[in-house]
């Protein structure tokens, strides 16, 4: 398990070769050797193969010295073994690579073991990638207290130039890093030559120390204390005095855990740290990130990474067990019969509780431990240039990097805050592919941003290259499918609008002219599950994790728990670009409650893409717990029945609703287990409720001139919409 590497999708191809730790080893040996004569059985297999659906990702397969050898744009060229004439062994790894032949006994096509229903067609001749020669070294570096942090360090042997580090610390192990891993993962950045750095952070694999999650920032006039940001500091000044070759200039790059340790790198930075780019970092786990979104806590990812990161040094799996017929069992059932976050730990089986666990079960509320993690706090200044990342459908980090973005925005005197939005998942950036589940952007729209923006932005920054030409935003804007660049965001043409829940299931861009009542019973025993159920562990093979938020929610729309709104069928392309606002008047009989609020774009049924007819796609949602109206410091108990404002952000879009589709909007009460139940009746603690604690209750939304339940969504074009004076 290891939830923050990025997944770059199922497409081994165009990683073949990233798999193997000793392709540069055999390359030398070979070459020390007499060449045997070339095989034809193996020219006959050469070629480019390509999945037609992912156009981008191909792989070159040719004969070397009588030996079958990959490689691809990320994967370093290897050498396969041969099972059979026509199936090959990727080196490390249980995938085979099965060729089929035409009429004339040349390779056609190839499909592979672990995704045989992939079928790769031959599309042109092997293409050759340039590879730079990183040797790998290891070393300890010692922190400012004694501790010393593993780290491992690729120098490119064939630059003789002054390079700049490129920096990654992490929690994650750095064991496997080498020149294949780094082309798998960054290839713009592996390409364009740094002395890429990655260090093991405290108490995690090899380093020394106490690991601490989301370790607090410490007070920097004390010259002995340590915290992220101190280590990384000592880790880059040890780095310029130790490693011969460099040129003075260090940048920090990570991805989520990662993304964290590159903000903390630019809080009171070494002065050699010039630029740095959190991607989807973990800015605040409780107001928005990870583990709580206002208030209400993710059960299931909550208990399941934490045992990942905290059972041992390195990453652990979480099994939900088998069900009477021998079964995987289905992780709504798992949660559902445990009940609240205690009875997780009480039956986790686990000799003592994890410090993480603890702070969850002890600090439910916004307290001064989790006010004390939060980095949005201590961004007071943009002190390097900095390139937040982030992804309109990501399961794990979407707030972070808008709040960071946003948080450093008023401070950014040089210029030098920069954003990139898309609609990727947590990471997928990583990847080029140009799907995300089931939906198409016709483009590798992860490739296209490495390439244009963050391999230009760090080679500016770092090595003085031209090229680099991001002003402040971009963003690639769904529906439309088109990469937009901003002078700020949200652009200042968007215009906040109200569109408001009526009466008989309609949305409306008037104001609402009669009272109206829309009621659905919400109960702890049937709760709202939040993605298509089996529901399997969070980081399992197989796991649908990943692409929830895209699913289709025409699995819930027909629960009488769910409320919905319409717009009538656009007759325009609607843009939003912006910030949406949930502000829903709502009264529940009950003393507590959750209000999930989904805006959600249906597709019409005679859509050209045949999946995607009558779709219900999610553009924003979020959730928000009741008894944190007044303060999330102090929960509160609701009066039942009293009418209260849950006005929350839903976050940033960058979507065009097209002509012909329908503007939807839902309100539910449960999205389980992703959130623990709330009881509805209030309780000091959720964390530690009992079985009798959980009860149905009638959640009434209001909507008349008093109580003015709507969204406010960022129109771009306003006046083709409503009315303009």
């Amino acid at each position: 398990m290891n939830r923050r590497r990025v997944a770059i999708a199922a497409f081994c191809l165009a990683l073949l070769v990233s798999v193997s730790h000793g392709s540069a080893v055999a390359h030398t040996l070979q070459s020390t050797q007499a060449d045997p004569a070339p095989s034809p059985q193996l020219k006959a297999l050469a070629g480019e193969y390509t999945d037609p659906n992912e156009p981008d990702m191909p792989g070159s397969f040719y004969e070397q010295s009588g030996k079958l050898m990959a490689e691809s744009e990320r994967g370093v060229p290897t050498e396969l073994k041969p099972i059979s004439t026509l199936e090959f062994g990727i080196p490390d790894s249980k995938i085979t690579v099965r060729f089929t032949l035409d009429a004339s006994g040349r390779g056609a096509s190839l499909a592979m073991s672990n995704e045989p229903d992939v079928i790769y067609k031959r599309t042109g001749e092997p293409v050759h990638h340039s590879f730079h020669d990183y040797q790998r070294s290891e070393v300890m570096i010692p922190m400012r207290d004694g501790v010393k942090l593993h780290t491992v360090i690729l120098r490119a042997s064939d630059i003789m130039t002054p390079l700049p580090f490129l920096v990654q610390r992490t929690p994650y192990g750095v064991d496997g890093t080498n020149r294949a891993s780094f082309f798998g993962s960054r290839p713009e950045l592996a390409r364009a030559g740094y002395i890429y750095v990655c260090q093991d952070i405290r108490g995690r694999f090899k380093s020394q120390g106490e690991f601490v999650m989301s370790r607090a920032l410490a007070d920097h006039k004390n010259r002995k204390a340590i915290d992220e940001s101190t280590d990384a500091y000592d880790a880059v000044d040890w780095l310029l005095k130790n490693v011969p070759g460099n040129n003075g200039r260090a940048g920090f790059v990570g991805t989520s855990y990662p993304g964290f340790l590159a903000t903390m790198a630019g809080i009171d930075p070494h002065p050699a740290v010039k630029a740095i780019s959190p991607q989807a970092p973990m800015i605040d786990v409780w107001m928005g990130d990870d583990f709580f979104h206002n208030g209400a806590f993710r059960q299931s990812y909550g208990y399941e990474y934490v045992f990942g990161m905290e059972a041992t040094k390195e990453n652990s799996d979480v099994s939900y067990g088998k069900d009477k017929d021998g079964k995987p069992r289905d992780g709504y059932d798992y949660f559902l019969e445990r009940g609240s976050f205690a009875e997780d730990v009480r039956k986790s089986d686990v000799k003592s509780t994890f410090p993480t666990w603890k702070l969850f079960l002890e600090h439910p509320s916004y307290d001064s431990v989790w006010s004390a993690r939060g980095v949005e706090h201590s961004l007071n200044a943009v002190a390097v240039p900095t390139l937040s990342v982030g992804g309109y459908y990501d399961q794990e980090d979407m707030w972070g990097p808008q709040e960071e973005y946003t948080v450093l925005e008023p401070h950014d005197t040089n210029h030098q805050n920069y954003l990139v939005l898309g609609p990727w998942r947590h990471g997928s950036w990583a990847s080029s592919a140009r799907h995300l589940g089931n939906l198409d952007y016709t483009a590798p729209i992860g490739t296209q941003f490495r390439a244009q923006i963050e391999a230009k932005f760090f080679g500016h920054f770092l090595k003085d290259e031209p090229g680099f030409d991001l002003q402040n935003t971009a963003s690639f804007q769904t529906g439309s499918n088109t990469w937009k660049r901003y002078d700020r965001f949200p652009p200042k043409e968007s215009e906040s609008t109200s569109l408001h829940l009526q009466g008989d299931g309609k949305l409306s861009w008037a104001d609402s002219p009669t009272q109206a009542r829309t009621t659905y019973v919400s109960d702890p025993a049937n709760p709202v599950p939040y993605r298509h159920r089996p529901i399997q562990p969070t980081y399992s093979d197989g796991s649908q994790w990943f692409n929830w938020l895209t699913e289709d929610q025409r699995f819930v729309t027909n629960r009488k728990d769910v409320a919905i709104w319409k717009l009538p069928v656009l007759t325009k392309d609607l843009m939003l670009t912006g910030e949406v606002i949930a502000d829903i008047y709502a009264a529940t009989s009950g003393t507590d409650n959750d209000m999930v609020v989904k805006l959600i774009d249906q597709y019409p049924d005679d859509a050209a893409d045949t999946k995607m007819r009558g779709y219900e796609l999610m553009t924003n949602e979020e959730i928000f717990r009741g008894r944190y109206l007044n303060s999330f410091e102090k929960p509160a108990a609701l009066r039942s029945g009293s009418v209260r404002e849950y006005k929350f952000s839903l976050h940033d879009v960058d979507h065009v609703f097209k002509a012909g589709h329908t503007v939807l909007v839902e309100v539910q009460s449960t999205w389980f287990p992703l959130y623990d139940r709330n009881p509805q009746t209030f309780v000091p603690n959720i964390m530690t409720a009992k079985p009798e604690d959980y009860k149905p209750a009638t959640i009434t939304i209001y909507s008349d001139p008093e109580h003015d339940s709507s969204l406010q969504v960022p129109l771009m074009n306003a006046c083709d919409h409503i009315e303009c004076f």
